[in-house]
């Protein structure tokens, strides 16, 4: 590479990491609102959070374009190479967020829309502080190319993880108990789901901050070793 052509390819490869990290920030403001529109009731700011994600989903496509220009033009390598692999993968993931904060969003409008009176009593706030810590965690990461967090956020996901099927047993319960609670213990269902998955994509994206640092994909560590021990 000249120097020109070297400096201009730095460059690109900032605009992709900054990319990264608006999306990131835009998402997770999506679910921060989509979980007060919950708790409050506020339904424009819900509506708000329905049409902004088609803003989400544009950011992943020109993102995807950009990453797809640097591989064809520049041929990446080593540590540039997994960059540009980590930018795909983490905007994929950040996508889905966005659709798991609208969905939060549109079940919020359809609790409080409801006639159904009969909303059972379920504390989704410590699960869904959780999953924005993660999510906020995953990004600092990403911005920092720390992988040092990714042990801490995995512990993380395990008490989201364990947090949904108790909600999940709670839940069908109420159900199990008093019919006139089902429509409403459905939604508050899908809801804590939500929450759940968007734990799930905050630790992905912790581990493709591993493979960007480290040069190792540890997404399926686990089972690999399990694997290892029954050969």
């Amino acid at each position: 590479m000249t120097q020109h052509t070297y400096k201009q390819f730095n460059v690109e490869l900032e605009e992709i990491r900054s990319g990264v990290l608006q999306m990131g920030g835009l998402v997770e403001s999506q679910v921060k609102n989509a979980l007060e529109g919950l708790r409050t009731g506020d339904l424009a700011l819900l509506d708000q959070i329905i049409d902004e994600d088609q803003r989400v989903n544009l950011m992943q496509k020109e993102l995807d374009v950009e990453c797809n220009h640097i591989i064809a033009k520049r041929q990446p390598a080593a540590v540039d190479l997994r960059l540009v692999m980590t930018v795909i993968k983490s905007v994929g993931d950040l996508e889905r967020i966005g659709d798991e904060a609208k969905k939060i969003a549109k079940a919020a409008k359809r609790l409080h829309s409801s006639e159904v009176a009969f909303t059972p009593r379920v504390d989704l706030s410590h699960a869904a502080q959780l999953a924005l810590s993660m999510l906020h965690s995953s990004l600092d990461a990403f911005a920092r190319a720390d992988a040092s967090v990714a042990p801490r956020i995995k512990r993380q996901d395990a008490e989201v993880d364990a947090n949904f099927k108790a909600t999940m047993r709670q839940l069908i319960t109420y159900m199990m108990e008093d019919p006139r609670t089902i429509t409403n213990s459905l939604e508050l269902l899908f809801t804590a789901k939500a929450i759940e998955r968007v734990g799930d994509h905050a630790m992905n994206i912790a581990e493709y901050v591993v493979f960007l640092v480290e040069g190792e994909d540890v997404r399926y560590a686990k089972a690999e070793a399990r694997l290892g021990d029954k050969s």
